[in-house]
């Protein structure tokens, strides 16, 4: 299908944010500032929806520049870093908040589910909320009649369809309005990030719902995630947000794997590190680490499964003779959940120069999502020669450790293992 549902040109977004008052030194400033601010006030406010000046201190451009197309029947991933402007960009074309510049055309009905309880009434419950989602989608009494049964059991809360919405928790909200948004045949559905919230089962449901709508229904599918493998394995296109523009637009795997190696996640840019909990005698000691994928390029993002090279910097007085170098990878409790050691796991011994670098290969990383810290010790001749303590922070995105396309997400702070399973 070629059709075009969605097309957008030049769109930008831009908001006024507040900025530090400037207070006077003198008695005669701060009087003459107290008579002045009715007048200022009534000047900002005024202003707040005035954008003359776009470059002026105080107007923030949550999007900029943004063009692209989507066909019927496309399931869009839209993926970068908090901040980057992937909600915003999900508002506008919902037709939540009006876009400062640029024009948006969208062909169709389209549903969002964007916040937990976006959409719903709290007073009413949740079977009226599915037929007040109805009607503003346009549907016949008959028509949602024909389909509440199916949201309701999709939704696994039928219990509570009779109970004011403001009481659900919010994993029942988002089971409600993912059940109403997919099951109420929208032709485009917009979908934010909201399903982080619920259960490792219920993601897994809506996912295979997307792509049931998608696939068998032909509709289209705008869907903002951080989980990379699902990006990976249900879109059929992607685009990179950063700062608020587009910086990558293709394939999904493509686009995934620049977001990994562009993305300034990483303390620095280069292989400095953070030595602000630096000890040891200094002679023999770490001068950076890269991270680097089985491309040899740069990851500032890791992935979970991923084939990994963390490649140390070292430097030292004399070339040392089977010294020790022990990366431990800390949880965001300060956990360590990996212990990487050249006395346990290297072959022979270890001979290096005064200066260069020692690879450790991990073929399939076992990290859950998260960020983590790296402690980096080295030692010679049994004494520690450098150790630095949280020299340096990692994020690492949710991948498809075991090739299934299924992803773990009932654990937070543990380790994926690889294991097979036969039938004796």
């Amino acid at each position: 299908m070629n059709n075009t549902v969605i097309k957008v040109e030049g769109l930008g977004k831009a908001y006024r944010i507040g900025l530090k008052e400037q207070k006077s030194e003198t008695l005669f400033g701060a009087i003459l500032n107290t008579i002045k601010k009715p007048f200022t006030n009534f000047k900002n406010i005024t202003n707040l929806r005035k954008f003359g000046n776009i470059n002026a201190e105080d107007v923030f451009w949550a999007n900029r520049n943004i063009s692209f197309q989507v066909n019927e029947g496309e399931v869009l991933g839209i993926i970068g870093k908090n901040g980057a402007g992937k909600s915003t960009l999900l508002k506008l074309l919902s037709r939540i908040t009006q876009p400062t510049e640029g024009r948006i055309e969208i062909t169709g009905k389209v549903a969002s589910l964007l916040e937990v309880g976006t959409g719903f009434n709290p007073d009413l419950s949740g079977k009226e909320n599915i037929y007040l989602n109805g009607t503003i989608l346009g549907l016949t009494k008959k028509e949602i009649d024909e389909r509440y049964n199916e949201i309701v059991d999709f939704s696994g809360i039928e219990q509570f369809m009779e109970t004011p919405v403001k009481r659900y928790s919010s994993g029942m909200k988002v089971r409600l309005a993912f059940a109403v948004a997919a099951h109420l045949d929208p032709e485009i559905l917009i979908i934010d990030e909201v399903l982080a919230v619920g259960d490792a089962e219920f993601q897994s449901k809506c996912l295979g719902k997307m792509q049931s709508v998608a696939s068998k229904e032909g509709r289209t599918v705008l869907f903002v995630s951080h989980d990379m493998a699902a990006i990976k394995n249900l879109c059929t296109r992607a685009l990179l947000l950063q700062k608020g523009t587009i910086v990558k637009e293709g394939k999904p795997t493509d686009v995934v794997d620049y977001y990994l190696t562009n993305s300034n996640t990483l303390n620095s840019t280069d292989n400095s590190i953070n030595t602000s909990l630096r000890t040891g005698n200094g002679k023999f000691i770490l001068q950076g680490i890269n991270f680097l994928n089985n491309k040899n390029e740069e990851l500032t993002i890791l992935e979970s499964g991923m084939d990994l090279y963390i490649k140390i910097f070292y430097k030292c007085i004399e070339k040392p003779i089977n010294p020790v170098i022990n990366i431990i990878v800390r949880n965001s409790l300060q956990h360590e959940v990996m212990n990487l050691l050249t006395r346990i796991a290297y072959y022979g011994v270890m001979k290096l120069n005064s200066e260069g670098s020692v690879t450790c290969h991990i073929p399939k990383l076992p990290l859950m999502p998260g960020r983590y810290s790296i402690d980096i010790l080295l030692k010679y001749d049994f004494e520690m020669t450098d150790k630095i303590e949280d020299a340096i922070s990692i994020d690492v995105e949710k991948g498809d450790f075991f090739g299934t396309g299924k992803i773990i997400d009932s654990m937070r702070n543990g380790l994926l293992v690889y294991h097979t399973w036969h039938i004796d």
